[in-house]
């Protein structure tokens, strides 16, 4: 007898885990928004203001504050695709996983590169864009002249944490490789104090830093003398949860919408509309 309860409770146990574990589908027809979880401060992607216009979202539980950029231009026009409001959560970097996979949001719309480790946890729309890895240095450093990542053997660098950008840092022979920080304003302030001597980035991460602050030079590289990339190293997706698959067919439909000149047209304006230190 005692033996048939211990089974029956280990069926109920094993059958309560997997529904734990089995979330229910993002359902189109029923929900009238959606939520999406971003940093608010990766400019040009995202940043937060208290100045309203008429590309910015209100940042969901900071009355007073509003989300702008290339990301959240993208999500309102992936909401307005899908005939849904748009809600956007300001989420610290390495918590945005967590708050998908737990459903406090519905989507990562946070240039997130969809890299294999991270497509175990969470899926991956088409790429919403393409950019390239570059490294960011004071302009009147002696690394302002570099053609190629050999020029920064025993370079301080860093990078954010959490991102693909600090695993690049090792392809450099001989570099200093330097603690990762929380964010670019971190990182900005770093290299500005001479407390590293480069960082590595996004292309628009970085010109939207350069076009701020003018003691910050981009160092692009020539093929075949900078970072060895695949393509999720310079793709960025929107994350989902795996389990809704309706709704990353719809986002992947949304974005097909968007051509790719009109998404670089997109960034463009980004960047020219991004806060100036």
């Amino acid at each position: 007898m005692k033996r048939i309860i211990v089974l029956v409770f280990a069926l109920v146990l094993t059958l309560g885990l997997a529904a734990c574990q089995t979330g229910e589908q993002f359902d189109l027809e029923s929900e009238s928004e959606f939520v999406v979880g971003l940093e608010a401060a990766y400019a040009p992607f995202n940043w937060s203001t208290p100045t309203e216009n008429s590309f910015t979202v209100p940042l969901s539980g900071q009355p007073g504050f509003y989300v702008d950029g290339f990301d959240v231009v993208m999500s309102q026009r992936i909401a307005d695709e899908l005939g849904l409001d748009l809600v956007i959560r300001a989420i610290e970097w390495d918590g945005l996983i967590v708050a998908l996979t737990s459903g406090e949001i519905d989507m990562i719309i946070a240039g997130m590169s969809p890299t294999a480790e991270r497509a175990q946890t969470v899926a991956f729309s088409d790429a919403y864009y393409r950019s390239e890895q570059v490294m960011v240095v004071r302009s009147d450093s002696t690394y302002a002249d570099a053609t190629s990542l050999a020029d920064f053997s025993g370079a301080r660098v860093v990078a954010q944490e959490g991102t693909l950008q600090d695993d690049l840092i090792d392809q450099i022979v001989g570099v200093n490789h330097r603690p990762t920080l929380n964010d670019y304003s971190a990182l900005a302030v770093a290299l500005s104090s001479g407390a590293v001597d480069a960082f590595v980035a996004e292309l628009p991460v970085a010109q939207g830093l350069v076009a701020s602050n003018s003691i910050y030079s981009i160092i692009q590289f020539g093929e075949g003398l900078g970072f060895t990339v695949t393509e999720e190293d310079v793709a960025v997706a929107v994350a989902l949860r795996q389990e809704d698959v309706d709704l990353l067919a719809a986002v992947n439909l949304a974005l097909s919408t968007i051509s790719f000149e009109e998404r670089n047209t997109i960034m463009a304006a980004a960047l020219s509309r991004q806060p100036q230190e």
